[in-house]
């Protein structure tokens, strides 16, 4: 299905692992895999959502991507105009060049802005490290911006505690968009909002996608949120990707057992109508010291022998002519059989009330 679109980003086997330092004299005893052998590719133009639980490494693998944090190993590679190159071996002044084309929208509206600063001290910084010296051109690229968000020009001349959160968020947005940037990170980026500020700030992230011609990657542990804005899903756990689809196709038909789980907590807002829902047992383990053979076979109600035994591969299936991956032992015998008569098959899923 995607083979006519353009790769903007293809990341290879990346990984990102913090040390555990013990004693005085700080000595390593372990790492923490945060990001651990993820291959992903983004297409341009898509929004591509990256759900969770908290600690499984979706925030790290977006600061992976803008190297914000030191990556171990792995390749980012990136799509400069035809011109493909690792963002991982670019020089100081070459990935600084490519940050015009990478920005981020934070989680947090209350401490993404320097409240010493006026929203034009804070946003001008950008375009005076790019090239625009003039004071009254950046205020007018500003004044843009700030319409852009629905916000009014003269705010520019306020200070951060001045504002909502909503605000200070499509603040957040107009800095992503000063550089006229190609692919955004949005890290939980509605999280800290109330519900009618949230719904505000998705349908302005979806118009200024289509006005712009911008490629999200979008994070999130909400899981209506994420279905809502993207056009296909990466679930991660522990650090892995464990099952990436079409938005549709996973919300109708997840085969991963821990996808299932996450989907059977979503509420449902119809009266008289139940969802069973999948009670995970016990916790997730420790990035330092993950399970032998699949992550999640720990929690997971359907662990065979050969879960505890060797780690599943992230798999593609055809099945109905879309792509579907998933990492589990148990989808690879179910859905064996499936892609010959291309139909997904039903994975039992153990339900309490």
């Amino acid at each position: 299905m995607h083979r006519e679109k353009e790769v903007l980003l293809k990341i290879k086997n990346a990984q990102t692992y913090f040390p555990v330092q013990k004693g005085l004299f700080k000595r390593t005893v372990g790492h923490v895999r945060a990001v651990d052998n993820v291959s992903l590719d983004v297409y341009r133009g898509e929004t591509l959502g990256l759900v969770g639980e908290s600690g499984c490494g979706k925030t790290t693998l977006g600061k992976s991507i803008l190297q914000l944090v030191p990556v171990t190993g792995g390749e980012f590679i990136y799509n400069f105009d035809g011109d493909e190159k690792d963002l991982r071996k670019l020089s100081s002044e070459e990935m600084m060049q490519a940050r015009k084309r990478l920005q981020i929208v934070f989680q947090d509206p209350y401490s993404s802005l320097n409240p010493a600063f006026t929203i034009f001290g804070s946003l001008q910084d950008p375009l005076k490290k790019f090239g625009v010296r003039s004071r009254a051109e950046r205020k007018e690229i500003i004044g843009d911006l700030l319409e852009a968000v629905n916000l009014r020009r003269e705010y520019m001349h306020r200070y951060p505690h001045e504002f909502s959160g909503g605000q200070r968020q499509r603040i957040g947005i107009a800095r992503a968009l000063s550089l006229q940037p190609e692919l955004i990170i949005c890290d939980e980026a509605v999280s800290a909002l109330d519900v009618s500020i949230q719904a505000q700030v998705l349908n302005l992230l979806l118009e200024l996608k289509e006005k712009h011609k911008l490629t999200y990657i979008f994070i999130s542990h909400d899981l209506s949120v994420v279905e809502y804005m993207s056009d296909r899903i990466a679930v991660m756990y522990l650090g892995k990707i464990v099952e990436l689809a079409q938005a549709k196709d996973l919300f109708d038909h997840a085969l991963h057992p821990y996808t299932q789980a996450l989907l059977s907590a979503i509420p449902v807002a119809e009266v008289g109508r139940k969802r069973e829902r999948i009670v995970l047992e016990g916790n997730v383990p420790s990035p330092v010291n993950p399970p032998s053979g699949c992550a999640f076979h720990p929690r997971c109600p359907h662990a065979m022998e050969l879960c505890r035994a060797r780690t599943p591969e992230l798999r593609k299936y055809v099945l109905d002519g879309r792509e579907h991956h998933v990492a589990c032992h148990l989808a690879e015998q179910r859905v064996g059989t499936a892609a010959q008569t291309s139909q997904i098959p039903e994975v039992e899923q153990h339900a309490t009330n």
